[in-house]
């Protein structure tokens, strides 16, 4: 088992930058994969970014491309997403998720582990 645990989530207006943690306890071998996902209201959720632990690989969604930077701090079994230039429609509840299967950017692949959430707003 995996339990993951968010925080850094805020309100910051356009253009403004937040830091999101995601730190891993339990059985952190199982987390050769880990992404953020996020979900606004009336949409679905949708991948942001994943990073391979393994080899750090990492992967984005069109939309952060160039704006989001995820990265890796194995020592502390925490994953991090620098959100900078914000947009209103960056909005939603950001989610991180773990996986032991290094299928971290497919299509449609479910990740196992999940975290509570952490609430992104970003006002214009």
């Amino acid at each position: 088992q995996v339990q993951l645990v968010e925080s850094g989530g805020g309100s910051v207006q356009a253009g403004g930058s937040l830091r999101l943690s995601c730190v891993a306890f339990g059985h952190t071998y199982s987390t050769n994969c880990m992404g953020w996902f996020r979900q606004a209201p009336g949409k679905e959720r949708e991948g942001v970014a994943a990073i391979y632990t393994g080899g750090g690989n990492t992967y984005y969604a069109d939309s952060v491309k160039g704006r989001f930077t995820i990265s890796q701090d194995n020592a502390k079994n925490t994953v991090y997403l620098q959100m900078n230039s914000l947009k209103p429609e960056d909005t939603a509840m950001y989610y991180c998720a773990a996986d032991p299967r290094p299928r971290c950017w497919w299509p449609g692949f479910q990740y196992n582990y999940w975290g509570q959430g952490t609430q992104v707003t970003v006002s214009s």
